[in-house]
């Protein structure tokens, strides 16, 4: 999923696929980027799925709906991505995973697109967290193709923010992003230089976002109501609902005032409740510290200081906190840099990064394509790290004939990627990291591993995603048993671990004794979406129509 294909007929465009809120735009001959309006004239729109019965809703009019009947629709399903046990069923009883609700949502956003333009959509960049893992990237890119589209690449947020803010001209620089969305935190830092973006370190939680301090909001506003007599608003799905609307606009107000009042009902039973500024940056100063310290970290880990940062770019809705950008300045030493709409920021760099690659696609003379996705990734095994680095088979270089600047894009790794083995000689089991975090992609390195047995004959292949030693802190992606052998105790096989410009996970083993390759396969585990499942839904969704 999400290799090259021959390009489709009609037009590029960026995507992002927010927790709260999605734009589509597009970037025109030159490279500028514009926000598409949807059909309700809106430049974002909501990601909410709103079930009537069986025909889905999306965006506003879902939104609306939720008040009404709150089981029948789906927020902030990014989240859920590449979680097999998520599944939302409507009233009917109809089951869909989060690549197919995120479907609906792309759909929407293609059908709106193709509006604005009077074209047909085809290809597509879509967003995501820099620190999502890879069955959330293959969701991700499975939700594109069952709605329709050629998912050329998945791109970071705050590398697309970048590619939005940073690369203008012949400006040289660092940039650091800080992207607070609805549902997830990332921090990126990044060099930017004439025609080359390069990522230096990035980090952050998918499980850190808006979100959770609407949930704060909501537990003071509760808390407020039951100490004035009212029940609690928290025991009903209905009464949930308008919390949540309330304590997202108390949030909205207290960005451009020091407090602001939140009327809240249930029971016949009516209060008005004020909060200040000051109460809500209390209540939720544990969640911005988390954030201050991944920037912390993230600046770092880049090799850099504070001084050495030119730009404090911001991206994401919960960035016009002004908790955010106080706490900021004062670890930076600066004011982020608010030209940019956070809102739309990570969509304009997607359609920049669709646009690249869309030129890179259609030379004047272009070569026959059509190769698959896993004789491409296949056909890296063999470049050295140093060679991808300064020039990748997807460098986003357009062609010499172009009329946009040329730009290369090197993202990191967001994981670190290993496998399970045997400490030596002993029976305790540890993590090895292979491909550390932050190393550049496309990413190749190898490791030895030893046979433990006289006369084995079988090798257990356990390739794990996360930066711990402790097998118990980090998730196995998938498992192999090659047949080797019979070998005695000691001998060596190299295992070769590749991530893709997608960070797509894949794996080569090779026989040191003989030479020769045992096996080499992608990596399938369990939470990806195979094959099958996506060609399924694809035809479950091209029969639905959202609204």
């Amino acid at each position: 999923m999400g290799g090259r294909q021959a390009p489709g007929p009609g037009c590029w465009v960026g995507i992002d696929l927010g927790t709260t809120f999605s734009a589509v735009a597009r970037a025109d001959e030159f490279g500028r980027a514009t926000v598409l309006p949807n059909r309700d004239g809106e430049r974002t729109t909501p990601s909410v799925v709103f079930f009537d019965g069986e025909q889905p809703l999306v965006g506003t009019m879902a939104r609306r709906s939720v008040a009404t009947s709150p089981l029948d629709a789906v927020r902030f399903v990014k989240r859920a991505m590449g979680d097999p046990s998520w599944r939302f069923e409507t009233s009917r009883g109809t089951g869909y995973g989060p690549e197919e609700i995120s479907a609906l949502i792309l759909k929407r956003l293609k059908e709106d697109a193709e509006r604005a333009l009077a074209r047909e959509v085809t290809d597509a960049v879509i967003t995501v967290p820099a620190y999502f893992d890879d069955a959330a990237r293959r969701a991700t890119i499975a939700a594109g193709t069952i709605a329709g589209l050629i998912v050329r690449r998945v791109v970071n947020e705050p590398t697309a923010a970048a590619l939005a803010a940073g690369p203008t001209g012949d400006w040289a620089g660092s940039l650091v992003v800080y992207d607070l969305g609805g549902g997830t935190f990332d921090v990126t830092a990044l060099r930017v230089g004439p025609g080359a973006v390069h990522v230096l370190a990035t980090a952050g939680d998918r499980n850190l976002g808006g979100f959770d301090f609407d949930n704060a909001l909501m537990h003071l506003l509760d808390e407020r109501f039951r100490a004035a007599g009212g029940p609690s608003l928290l025991a009903d799905d209905t009464t949930e609902v308008d919390l949540r609307e309330r304590a997202e606009l108390v949030k909205h107000t207290l960005t451009s005032v020091d407090q602001a009042v939140a009327h809240l009902t249930a029971d016949g039973f009516t209060r008005s409740v004020t909060v200040t500024r000051d109460d809500f940056e209390h209540l939720t100063s544990a969640l911005l510290s988390r954030t201050r310290d991944t920037t912390e970290q993230v600046v770092e880990e880049a090799g850099l200081t504070w001084p050495a940062v030119d730009r404090l770019v911001l991206a994401g809705g919960s960035t016009r906190m002004p908790m955010v950008r106080r706490m900021l300045t004062e670890i930076s030493g600066r004011a982020p840099d608010t030209t940019a709409n956070p809102d739309e920021v990570v969509a304009l760099g997607a359609a920049r990064m669709a646009h690249l690659l869309e030129q890179a696609e259609r030379p004047p003379e272009s070569a026959p394509r059509g190769r698959s996705s896993r004789l491409r990734s296949m056909a890296r095994f063999g470049l050295r790290q140093r060679e991808r680095s300064e020039k990748s088979e997807d460098s986003e270089e357009p062609t010499a004939g172009s009329t946009s600047i040329r730009l290369a894009v090197h993202d990191v790794t967001s994981h670190g990627l290993g496998e399970i083995v045997f400490k030596r000689d002993t029976d305790i089991l540890v993590n090895r990291v292979i491909i550390p975090r932050n190393t550049p992609i496309p990413a190749e390195e190898t490791a030895v591993c030893y046979t433990r047995y006289e006369q084995q004959s079988d090798l257990d292949v356990s390739i794990t995603e996360g930066d711990d030693t402790d097998p118990a802190h980090v998730r196995v992606l998938g498992k192999e048993v090659l047949s080797v052998g019979p070998y005695p105790k000691g001998a060596p096989f190299e295992v070769t671990l590749a991530y893709d410009a997608n960070q797509i996970i894949f794996v080569r083993v090779r026989d040191l004794t003989t030479g020769e390759l045992v096996g080499t396969f992608e990596i399938e585990h369990v939470l990806n979406p195979n094959a099958e499942r996506v060609a399924a839904s694809t035809e479950r969704i091209r029969a639905i129509a959202p609204l």
